[in-house]
């Protein structure tokens, strides 16, 4: 999904196109062990990096259910993945149009209040995993969020993915991306997000005036 100059130019490329260079996987790996009832809580693209986790988490022992949201069924991706692996997959869209009209904190209340939950984990925007970590607090469920803010160079030098967790400040390139959701300080989060976002539109345009009358055409092969 094109949605800035980055992403835009991402979507550009054929097959046979090459990056220079991609970093990662970084930080820690995710702690998976047997722990009874797991909740995994995707919202829009942060279904996809769930799906291993769900795997695995399986795998472990664990009873799976997955809860996972987008804007409309166009946008909803690895369903048929999910329901493969997870003994229970719970779908809602902003519009109706795919599973339950609403959003994931009511159907993942829903699920605490039914069947309980040992564990959750979420990945999605920023302000979903706020909510989703608040829903959780009062039934006192551990909840891991995998944390998306600017990232740089990806070696804790450069100090552009700094959180705040219980008060101390943690990267997540190295100490994340997954941390206690309840500890987490969203506001600071949120606001640290936004810390290019007019930058980031002046690049945006001046990427498509650069390219203006090719965006939206479909390019030649690269190789033939």
């Amino acid at each position: 999904m094109a949605v800035g100059k980055t992403t835009a130019e991402l979507a550009r490329y054929q097959a046979g196109e090459e990056l220079l260079d991609l970093c990662g996987p970084l930080g820690m790996p995710t702690h998976v062990d047997c722990v009874g009832k797991v909740v995994l809580v995707g919202g829009g693209f942060g279904v996809a990096p769930l799906f291993p986790v769900a795997r695995a988490f399986k795998a472990a022992g664990n009873a799976v259910t997955v809860v996972m949201g987008a804007r409309s069924k166009d946008l909803l991706i690895y369903e048929r993945e999910m329901q493969g692996v997870a003994d229970k997959v719970s779908i809602t869209t902003d519009d109706g149009s795919r599973g339950v009209k609403g959003i994931v904190t009511a159907a993942l209340k829903q699920e605490i209040e039914s069947n309980g939950a040992d564990l959750v984990m979420t990945v999605g925007p920023a302000i979903m995993m706020k909510f989703v970590s608040e829903t959780t607090r009062p039934f006192g469920v551990k909840t891991m969020v995998s944390l998306n803010p600017i990232m740089l160079d990806g070696t804790g030098m450069c100090g552009g993915c700094r959180v705040s967790v219980a008060g101390v400040t943690k990267f997540a390139c190295l100490d994340g991306p997954e941390f206690d959701g309840h500890e987490v300080d969203w506001d600071q989060l949120m606001n640290r997000q936004k810390t290019y976002k007019n930058e980031e539109k002046e690049s945006f345009e001046a990427w498509k005036q650069r390219h203006e009358g090719m965006l939206g055409k479909e390019r030649q092969p690269v190789c033939e």
